[in-house]
């Protein structure tokens, strides 16, 4: 009898316990818990590098638009700056290049045999121009001897001396617009060439920026192939499009937790308050940080939630060699 007003007790005496507790805190769906007074918040993050560099591959001129790798890194390969991570195949450029010098090549001929063949008609213009004066100043002496003779012949000698002028004037004009179509045949010629040189040396400029280096140190990360009907990761053999995004490598230094608290909360959390950090597989382990950035909407937290929440950004503050992009950790906003 009295084992069982003993145990009755007891059971009585623990129920009590528990609901003085629950009356004290209250936990919450998820991860979240938040204590009676609002004094702590914890919400789950991810970690993420605050800096990171995406290689986005560009327009290599005109003439490419695709580009085929032929060399890349191994996906989630750790980096130093200035390191290669990628090579594309310059086959195709290479080529550019050597059928633009064999056009330079004949283009240089022509530019070439346009100069003789405009020098040997000017000689054959200025050749005219002469004989056409020698013509001129005959004939003017022959008026000049013709005013004693005849009214008939004066008017015949005048009009061979009218005829040799015009003739001699014609030639002169031939020769200046023979002059300014040269010129501009030339420099047309001129151009082509200077542009075709330039084509070269643009496309031997391409051949260092097919090796892709990273300009941070940090992880290296392969983007997924969406040319694919099953999109995976890109690899050696593949052709990229001009604006396609290859790879990308956060910087480890500096990270930040992407997290958020709930709609209630709001008005709890301001930016620089303090939030202790630890990583889900460093429980035991506080990393200090604070909060950078507050959402300015709001949104629910999944689709299958009615819970509705702000995005936070929390930066820590000392760089750890431990912090990798993608890890779950908690984070306590104090």
């Amino acid at each position: 009898m009295k084992k069982s007003i003993i145990y009755s007790l007891s059971v009585v005496f623990f129920l009590l316990l528990f609901s003085i507790s629950c009356k004290k805190g209250v936990w919450s769906e998820g991860n979240e818990r938040r204590t009676s007074d609002g004094s702590t918040i914890i919400e789950t993050g991810e970690l993420a590098a605050v800096n990171s560099i995406s290689f986005v591959i560009p327009r290599y001129g005109r003439h490419w638009y695709q580009m085929k790798i032929i060399g890349l890194l191994n996906h989630g390969e750790i980096v130093k700056k200035g390191d290669s991570i990628a090579q594309l195949d310059p086959a195709d450029i290479n080529k550019f290049i050597l059928d633009q010098e064999s056009n330079l090549e004949t283009q240089l001929a022509v530019l070439e045999k346009l100069y003789v063949e405009q020098e040997n008609r000017e000689q054959e213009s200025e050749s005219r121009i002469r004989n056409e004066l020698a013509s001129f100043d005959l004939k003017k002496i022959e008026l000049e001897a013709s005013r004693f003779e005849s009214e008939r012949l004066r008017r015949i000698k005048k009009l061979e001396f009218d005829q040799a002028e015009i003739n001699l004037e014609k030639e002169k004009r031939i020769y200046e617009l023979n002059k300014v179509i040269n010129a501009n045949d030339l420099k047309i010629q001129e151009i082509r060439v200077e542009q075709i040189r330039k084509e070269i040396e643009n496309a031997k400029a391409l051949l260092p920026t097919l090796t892709l280096r990273t300009p941070v140190s940090g992880v290296f990360q392969i983007e997924l192939n969406r040319q694919n009907i099953n999109p995976t990761l890109y690899k050696i053999g593949d052709n990229i499009y001009a604006g396609n995004n290859l790879a990308k490598v956060p910087e480890l230094e500096f990270m930040k937790v992407n997290t958020q608290v709930n709609e209630t909360d709001f008005l709890k959390i301001e930016v620089n308050q303090k939030v202790s950090v630890r990583l889900d597989a460093l429980p035991k382990v506080v990393f200090e940080g604070e909060i950078a950035y507050i959402g300015k909407l709001c949104r629910l937290k999944d689709q299958k939630s009615r819970q509705r929440v702000f995005d936070v950004e929390v930066r820590i503050l000392e760089p750890d060699e431990r912090l990798k992009p993608g890890m779950t950790v908690s984070c306590e906003f104090l």
